[in-house]
Order: structure tokens, then C-alpha cells, then sequence
């Protein structure tokens, strides 16, 4: 299968006032990320807060944003759900539009505690959409699925042949170099983690990666690729830096999915709110975060249409 080389965005899923879904800005949105040099889209994961939308909205919302994209600017469909049934019809939706691939985090419930019942999981929804490839998408500080990702390649293998790789987003370095060593790099490990884009350079050889605060600094995170690959390693530990500056600012207003989503509206594209139970930021909230923002010149930096 082909590996993905570069950064692919988890877009925010955009929202009109009434909480009904806009699917108005994703062609915009698409150009955007393209022109600032992200390869793709990871939609309906948690930024996009997914699990929060119905299987008509998340069907509607890959639809568009595979008739947005820009050629050769992959759309990889989150279809995780709490119902597998409804995971595979996911699924076998996006084979049927044209999407790039597929994925899925293991449910926030029932917790899976056992590699054999992931397998079981990414089994029946990797069958829906048999041509595609398929990633399992690890997060386990959404779902508590705190299992061994070597283990559960093991048990992939040979078994679901359009199994991809995974999504790694966790915080061990070692065990997603572990993966990524796995019969000579078998398997496509995306790096999860904007935050640590250069050791996973570093030490795991990334060659790819799914990130969130790719929506508004994407031009910065992909030039610590370029910078590492052109051998310059203080710009790529100076745009590392930079880069996680701006995440330490969203962790002051609920991380990404609330205080990224509103740096979009800061830097030009009004996404809306989040659907509850996400507590909004107020006013108030927005402006202090636009200051700290402003302080570290984010501004001058940040993605741009």
C-alpha cells in the first residue's frame, strides 16, 4: 500500500449558530490547507468532533469534502462509531464516494481491554470498504484503550488485508519506533503528536503524520519536515518550539477542539461553535487567548488563505 509522506489535517467541523452542520466553508477550508502544504484530510476524528455528529451528517460531510478536495489531496474518513455495524456502513460509504482511505478509534463504549476485541473491531469495519486502506486510529486518552500497538500489528497481519497502519497518538516515542521497526517498516505509523514532530523524526524515521493544530499552524508544522530534511536542524527545533508555544496557549482554553476551533474564526474562516457538551469560550476567553497569541506572534506566522 502506499505510505503517506507529509502532514495530513484533522479538519474542525464547521457549525452555523443553530448547531446545524455548515457545509458550507469546506471548499475554502480544502484550498487552505492545501496552499499552506498539508497532503490531506483526517475528517470526522475528534477534532471534528465525530462521535458528536449523526451518520447522515458524517456521511454528508465526507461527501463534500471529497468533491472539495484539491487533486491528489487525500480524504481519509474517520468511522469509528460505538456501533460497529454502523462503523462498517461508514465504511462502505466512503469506498462508494471515492475517499483515499479510512479509520477508526477503538469506542469510548464498551472499552476494549483486549487485543483480540480490537482486532474484531477493525476487522468487521476494515471488511466495509475492502479496497481502501484502512488505519486504527490510537488515542487512548479518549477511549482508554491502553493496549500495546506492537501487539496489535502482530495480530493484524495476514489477517485484514487492507490494514494500513495506525494513527499514533500517544506519547511514547519508543513504542512508536517500536511499530514503525515492525518487519523492516511494514505498516504506515502516522505521527499523532504535533507536539513531538521532531523526535519522531529523529528517532522513529516518521514519514507521515495526522495532526489538529495543522487547522491554523500547518505551515509551520510542515517546515519542520522540510528543515529536518534539508539538514538544518535549528530551524526545525526553532519551528518545534514555535509549534509548541501555540499548543501551550489552546491548553489555557480547552485544547484544540475548543480553542483551535476558534483561532479559525481569529485567522479568517468562522467554523462556528462546538456542539455540546463542549463548554464554549466566551468572549472574553477569546480575546485574552488572542493577546497570548499576539505575544508570540503568532499572527505573522500562522497558516494564511
Amino acid at each position: 500500500m502506499e505510505k503517506i509522506i507529509g502532514l495530513i489535517d484533522a479538519p474542525f467541523t464547521p457549525f452555523y449558530e443553530n448547531g446545524e452542520v455548515n457545509y458550507e466553508p469546506i471548499s475554502a477550508y480544502a484550498k487552505m490547507l492545501a496552499k499552506n502544504g498539508l497532503k490531506g484530510v483526517f475528517i470526522n476524528g475528534s477534532s471534528g468532533e465525530g462521535y458528536m455528529l449523526t451518520e447522515e451528517e458524517r456521511m454528508k460531510l465526507a461527501e463534500e469534502w471529497v468533491k472539495a478536495a484539491p487533486e491528489g489531496f487525500k480524504v481519509i474518513v474517520h468511522v469509528g462509531s460505538c456501533c460497529v455495524k454502523a462503523s462498517k456502513m461508514l465504511a462502505e460509504h466512503a469506498q462508494k464516494i471515492g475517499a483515499w482511505g479510512i479509520g477508526a478509534m477503538a469506542p469510548p463504549f464498551p472499552k476494549i481491554g483486549r487485543i483480540e476485541e480490537l482486532v474484531k473491531y477493525c476487522e468487521e469495519i476494515a471488511a466495509g470498504a475492502p479496497n481502501l486502506p484502512f488505519y486504527y486510529y490510537h488515542i487512548p486518552a479518549f477511549n482508554g484503550a491502553f493496549l500495546p500497538m506492537v501487539e496489535l500489528l502482530k495480530a493484524v497481519d495476514g489477517r485484514i488485508p487492507n490494514f494500513a497502519g495506525i494513527k499514533y497518538t500517544y506519547e511514547s516515542i519508543y513504542e512508536y519506533n517500536q511499530c514503525r521497526l515492525y518487519k523492516n517498516g511494514k505498516f504506515d505509523m502516522l505521527h499523532g503528536q504535533d507536539e513531538t514532530i521532531l523526535p519522531s523524526l529523529a528517532m522513529g524515521g516518521a514519514q507521515g503524520g495526522i495532526g489538529g493544530t495543522t487547522n491554523y499552524n500547518g505551515i509551520n508544522l510542515v517546515g519542520i519536515i522540510d528543515a529536518w530534511k534539508a539538514g538544518d536542524i535549528e530551524k526545525a527545533r526553532e519551528l518545534q518550539n514555535f509549534s509548541q508555544d501555540v499548543i501551550n496557549v489552546i491548553c489555557h482554553y480547552r485544547g484544540n477542539i475548543v480553542g483551535g476551533k476558534r483561532i479559525m474564526k481569529l485567522i479568517g474562516l468562522d467554523l462556528g461553535k462546538n456542539r455540546t457538551p463542549f463548554q464554549n469560550m466566551t468572549d472574553e476567553e477569546e480575546a485574552r487567548m488572542k493577546a497570548e497569541l499576539e505575544a508570540i506572534n503568532f499572527f505573522d506566522r500562522c497558516n494564511k488563505f
